[in-house]
């Protein structure tokens, strides 16, 4: 119920400049991911995960000496920072921080660890404008809505994480529900065919905070190849489809905080829309 409430306290398209703000700020994670740990052909070793009880994005375990170490950035309120086991062992607060000298007190805790710096990390992909041009983190004026940010991350998490449980005897199944900082979305993808990524059927299932096609957060199902646009049943509440580009069942932000009970009605959709998918495949 407080969940449901926070989420309230801002329409989702006032969330832009909070969303533009975290997305950079998780860049700092996944570069120091991208100089640390082995290259996945599908760049998975890249992402990210949701952690609650910090409200921040990890990376995976990064091992020195047998110890385990992960950094992160939480949204609510904006901190870099550096965990052992799960243990928080340092952290700065971003607050009127610059991006330079924010990567700088990064790269000293990284190598203090006896990890590789982020800062000379070339990133294999152009972030939007947006989101490039903050150099500063000035979040006075973005406090709530990060916040509310955050919440929506929380709920996507587990509402995700439940759905890829459910799927779990599914082949090849769900991948781990994680956070990609390119487009910034949460998400897992339910193989349903072994073979080729660019063939195989499946289904990817997620949570974006927003981009040039929605400007607040939707949650998304975008089975894969795509569907007939001709050929779609009516959406399950409270989304509707989405047909240029892809076609998939969308809630935006909006829809999702036109019904009662959020968490339920959230997976009722998630679930109703992954069904149809599954069908219209015909695995």
């Amino acid at each position: 119920m407080e969940q449901e409430i926070a989420l309230r306290k801002i329409l989702p398209g006032n969330l832009v400049p909070a969303r533009n703000i975290a997305h950079k700020a998780v860049q700092f994670a996944t570069k120091a991911a991208r100089a640390n740990l082995p290259a996945a052909a599908d760049d998975s070793h890249s992402n990210l995960g949701w952690d609650s009880l910090n409200r921040a994005f990890f990376t995976q375990s990064l091992i020195v000496g047998g110890d385990e170490f992960s950094v992160g950035v939480s949204l609510s309120p904006m901190k870099l920072l550096v965990r052992k086991a799960a243990h928080v062992i340092a952290e700065l607060d971003l607050e009127d921080m610059s991006e330079a000298k924010a990567m700088a007190w990064f790269d000293e805790a990284l190598e203090k660890l006896g990890l590789k710096a982020a800062s000379a990390i070339k990133l294999p992909y152009e972030l939007p404008s947006a989101v490039e041009s903050v150099d500063t983190f000035n979040l006075k004026s973005e406090y709530l809505a990060l916040t509310v940010l955050s919440d929506w991350f929380d709920i996507a998490h587990h509402v995700l994480s439940d759905f890829a449980k459910s799927t779990e005897e599914l082949s090849p199944g769900p991948s781990p529900v994680r956070c990609w900082p390119h487009h910034f979305d949460i998400a897992t993808y339910v193989g349903l065919e072994d073979g080729d990524f660019e063939t195989a059927k499946g289904i990817g299932v997620g949570m974006s905070p927003g981009d040039d096609g929605y400007d607040q957060p939707y949650f998304y199902i975008n089975p894969w190849p795509h569907l007939d646009a001709d050929d779609l049943p009516e959406a399950p509440e409270p989304g509707h489809w989405h047909t240029e580009g892809f076609v998939g069942a969308i809630a935006t932000g909006e829809e999702v905080l036109s019904v009662s009970d959020i968490p339920k009605q959230l997976s009722s959709f998630v679930d109703a829309s992954f069904a149809i998918g599954f069908e219209k495949l015909g695995v």
